[in-house]
């Protein structure tokens, strides 16, 4: 039977969906990966059949436009970037509708909603994938509200439903469009999916712990929070020499990265200021420069490392502490190696994880980074690395250790099947 697993995206997105095709595979599945052509190579590495789509992510991230919906601080302004974004996210749906030709059910990320549309039209299950909780609850708000005033119960499950039609509002217009080309009509029913997706044959799963948002009370039966979806070791990837000596040549370092959504024009402002602090904290670093977070500068002073990029499941368990923008993917990696966050926000979903690894005592709290200064970060590396949040880091991580939630979720797919 074939899977199909639309996974449009940087790599913090791809990733888990790896994760959860390698478990499908366990159970006999064939597995069809449908994401862009610059994760082509990391699909097939892990033995999986890669479906094209084209376009260049990390380019779309480095826009103007994309950066602008990065720095999202606000749910207006993620509204405004996604508008700006939907003439590109037309192009995308044919091919994640090619993708789902053949399929005997499809996962879809809540960025490409077109899947529910096409397990429709070919008469196959669908399952919501999200890397983060987003079914309306009233108790606790949605992420990208995570930071405002608490205003009650009702208020936070209002919270989730204008989310939920921000992520809709970005996607539906090119799914209807394209129907209407394809098929001279909109979609049967067409209208905002998500909130469909809570019967057994159309369930929500999401890469998430009851550890770090326990499962609310109002959920209905077929949302599963099934524990995080981590990918196991690279099967190709070997760390490079330089790398294993500069971790044995001292304390563990601090990690630093900001993953796919730096701003390149502050990539050499953000890389003096990280070096900086981790001087004024008297802590050896390893940088990562990612698409555009950070640089390598002419001058790297001694006990900091510079990379492009590496594995977090490699190198987490071998570091001190984590300083990062507070992707989802990310922070998972943190709390499950057991390791004290710093976490650097700058739009979107970011300040929801910042708070939410302060508020678990796993890390500092948020260093906005509009806001950053050596100093600040300084600090806040120094808090970080207390026996008291050392320890809640350490805890957090065996809980979550404890967990298979790819092997969870696939176990849902598999029920879907039946």
């Amino acid at each position: 039977m074939l899977i199909t697993l639309l996974a449009p995206g940087t790599r913090g997105d791809v990733q888990p969906y790896l994760a959860l095709g390698m478990a499908l595979k366990k159970r006999d599945l064939h597995v069809r990966v449908a994401t862009f052509s610059i994760f082509e190579t990391f699909v097939k590495e892990h033995g999986l059949e890669y479906f094209p789509l084209h376009g260049d992510i990390s380019q779309v991230a480095s826009s103007d436009v994309g950066r602008e919906a990065m720095r999202a601080d606000n749910p207006l302004r993620l509204l405004l970037s996604f508008n700006a974004l939907k003439g590109r996210f037309f192009e995308l749906q044919k091919e994640l509708f090619d993708a789902c030709r053949g399929s005997d059910a499809i996962v879809y990320h809540p960025g490409a909603s077109i899947g529910y549309f096409a397990a429709q039209e070919f008469k196959v299950p669908a399952i919501l994938a999200t890397p983060f909780p987003m079914t309306p609850t009233r108790e606790y708000p949605a992420l990208i509200f995570y930071n405002s005033p608490r205003m009650g119960r009702m208020a936070n499950f209002v919270t989730h439903k204008i989310f939920e039609q921000v992520m809709w509002l970005a996607s539906g217009s090119p799914v209807k469009e394209f129907w209407k080309k394809e098929f001279g009509h909109a979609p049967a029913g067409f209208g905002c999916p998500f909130g469909k997706q809570i019967s057994r044959r159309f369930p929500t799963i999401i890469s998430c712990s009851d550890y770090v948002f326990p499962r609310p009370s109002d959920w209905p039966q077929h949302i599963h929070n099934t524990g995080y979806w981590f990918l196991e070791d690279d099967p190709v990837w070997k760390p490079p020499q330089e790398l294993v000596d500069f971790l044995g040549q001292g304390p563990a370092p601090v990690y630093v990265g900001f993953g796919s959504v730096g701003d390149p024009t502050l990539a050499d402002q953000t890389t003096r200021i990280v070096i900086e602090a981790l001087r004024r904290s008297g802590r050896r670093g390893i940088l990562v420069t990612g698409w555009s977070g950070m640089s390598k500068l002419a001058s790297i002073p001694d006990g900091i490392f510079v990379l492009e990029s590496v594995p977090h499941a490699w190198l987490f368990p071998r570091i001190a502490a984590v300083v990062h923008h507070g992707g989802a993917g990310t922070t998972a990696a943190g709390f499950q190696a057991g390791v004290p966050q710093v976490v650097v926000p700058g739009g979107n979903d970011q300040f929801a994880w910042g708070q939410r690894v302060h508020e678990l005592g796993v890390g500092s709290k948020p260093v906005p980074r509009k806001s950053l200064t050596a100093d600040k970060l300084s600090a806040a590396i120094d808090f970080v690395l207390t026996e008291q949040v050392n320890n809640a880091a350490k805890e957090l991580g065996r809980k979550l250790q404890s967990e298979n939630g790819a092997e969870a979720a696939a176990g849902i797919v598999m029920d879907c099947l039946e």
